[in-house]
């Protein structure tokens, strides 16, 4: 009934307490994520625009700070853009290694891309990268992946130029000429005056490496076509390569076009141009105009490198700027999140707690009012016991006595001093009987006087048919012995000799008792006449004494056998 009762409120609390835990996690994980993609496409704005305006410094801050805005899982198309732009931005300022550390950062995000042009633009500055730095093989190689890639016709058909290009570098003039006459024939390319005049120009550079005379007329071609398309960046490559011809057969021609070259390099500010043009002046000069322009060379050349190393040095530092404050960031949102998760933790540990304190009183009640049921059940079911003990005990020994002192008197004069004698003696019996029945059931006195209680009930047994041996009473320390202890040692006691005195004919009983580490050992054995081991357990009071001993985890053993006596061997600890 106690269970049923508190079943109910229990598992309304568990189911409770479940819900509170399954909200909890639901809030841990599924938490309101703040998108950054309007600040990213901001900054992606503003770094573009100061790319347009030729501001490389503040192009690659916003770019840069926009790639550390961006979630690697969610934003890779806008990261591979910002690191393209930074690496075409470092190409420019002529960081090449830098612009190489940058585009090669962007090679993993490449494989999560749908976008093929964000690949191709990567693989094409690695080319140009690697091309400026003499790595010729590697520049072939992004060339080649770029050529490999599924893009449009116009795009492929530069990279097959760039690859021209790098082997005219090489010095493999033949591959380079097989290359661009395949370009120089199709329409989409002569369609295009700037793209034909770039390639006509190298193929006829590349005749004329090879000793073949078509190539001033490609090269004539080339210049014609580009005064036409006004490009001073495309004039000053055409006319580096008339210097170069000319060097040789026809030098005032050849340093004419060298200052045409360094006029138009400066206005395109091509820096690599320049220097090279006038390194070109300097070969096609004599006396104090190639002393001028030798000086001109340093001092550009110290410019440059001067100039160089501050955009390195600038890059350098914006990005690890840019890559502190995403640190420091994410040591932020970090922090916050374990703040949030240690706070989420606490307020379960607490939740669990209070649970926990509610179960455990409810578990207190319910053990109380269930211990108290038992109790009391043991109770009536003891009180029961007695009554039927006492009440077996009133009609086989003493109802029988009365019975017969009845008759007796009914039957025999009294007025006879031999019958007075006899009625005398059983009228005493019954006394006697009458007061052993009250002695076993009475309260037993658990203080001073339990010892001297003890060896009452013990010595109550002496008859002149038997003996009662108690040895080593006196050396226990019975103060130590617990209430409910000393009330079990006198009932088991009391059960073995009432039934030694029933069930045994024995004329000789011992009781031994001793300490054994921290417990109390009594032993007990009579020579009478013993029983089967199997018919211990059918009498009622060896059973109650075996209930006992196990109620405080105490040991019994019964040793018998029939005509072989009786023993038994209990174990109480102290």
């Amino acid at each position: 009934m106690i269970i049923k009762k508190l079943h109910s409120p229990i598992l309304v609390l568990l189911t409770l307490f479940l819900l509170l835990q399954s909200c909890e996690k639901k809030s841990i994980n599924n938490p309101n994520k703040k998108s950054n993609i309007a600040e990213i496409d901001r900054l992606i704005d503003l770094g573009d625009k100061h790319f347009e305006n030729v501001k490389y410094d503040s192009a690659y801050y916003y770019h840069s700070k926009a790639k550390s805005l961006c979630d690697a899982k969610t934003d890779n198309t806008r990261i591979l853009y910002s690191l393209a732009r930074m690496s075409e931005i470092q190409q420019n300022q002529g960081d090449y290694t830098g612009s190489e550390t940058t585009a090669i950062e962007a090679i993993p995000y490449l494989k999560t891309s749908c976008a093929p042009s964000y690949e191709c633009s990567i693989y094409n500055l690695l080319g140009i990268v690697y091309m400026k730095l003499y790595d010729y093989d590697n520049a072939l190689y992004y060339y080649n992946k770029g050529l490999n890639l599924k893009i449009d016709t116009i795009r492929k058909l530069k990279f097959k130029h760039n690859i021209a290009v790098v082997y005219m570098a090489k010095q493999d003039y033949n591959r380079a000429i097989e290359i661009l006459l395949s370009l120089a024939s199709r329409k989409d390319i002569i369609n295009d005056p700037a793209s034909f005049s770039k390639v006509i120009d190298n193929l006829g550079y590349s005749y004329f490496k090879m000793g073949n005379p078509i190539g001033i007329d490609y090269m004539n071609q080339a210049l014609k076509l580009k005064k036409q398309i006004k490009g001073d960046w495309g004039l000053a490559s055409s006319y580096l390569n008339l210097t170069k011809y000319y060097r040789e057969s026809n030098p005032r021609l050849a340093n004419y076009y060298a200052k045409l070259a360094y006029e138009k390099a400066t206005k395109a500010n091509n820096v690599d141009d320049r220097l090279e043009s006038i390194a070109l002046l300097i070969q096609s000069s004599t006396g104090n105009e190639s002393k001028f322009y030798s000086e001109k060379y340093i001092h550009i050349n110290d410019s440059i490198t001067k100039v160089r190393q501050n955009a390195r040095n600038q890059f350098a530092k914006i990005k690890y700027d840019s890559k502190k404050e995403k640190e420091e960031n994410q040591y932020l949102k970090t922090q916050k999140a374990l703040s949030a998760l240690e706070l989420e933790i606490q307020k379960n540990r607490n939740l669990f707690l209070c649970f926990l304190i509610v179960i455990g009183s409810l578990s207190t009640i319910f053990l109380y009012y269930f211990l108290k049921a038992v109790n009391k059940k043991e109770k009536i079911q003891t009180s029961y016991e007695t009554e039927t003990r006492i009440a077996k005990k009133l009609h086989d020994e003493l109802a029988n006595d009365v019975y017969h002192t009845m008759a007796f008197v009914e039957t025999q004069d009294l007025s006879s001093s031999q019958n007075k004698e006899i009625l005398l003696t059983n009228l005493d019996t019954i006394y006697s009987r009458t007061r052993n029945i009250s002695k076993e059931n009475s309260t037993i006195d658990t203080g001073l006087h339990f010892v001297a209680g003890l060896k009452e009930m013990m010595s109550s047994f002496n008859t002149d048919a038997v003996t009662i041996l108690i040895n080593g009473m006196d050396s226990v320390n019975w103060n130590a012995l617990e209430t409910n202890k000393k009330i079990i040692v006198y009932r088991v006691l009391q059960e073995l000799l009432v039934n030694m005195k029933k069930h045994s004919q024995c004329s000789l009983a011992a009781i031994t008792f001793k300490k054994n580490k921290n417990k109390l050992q009594i032993d007990y054995s009579d020579n009478g006449l013993g029983a089967a081991s199997d018919k211990i357990s059918s009498r009622n009071g060896l059973q109650n004494v075996e209930n006992r001993i196990l109620v405080i985890k105490g040991t019994i053993t019964f040793d018998t056998k029939p005509g072989k006596g009786f023993k038994s061997s209990f174990t109480i600890p102290i």
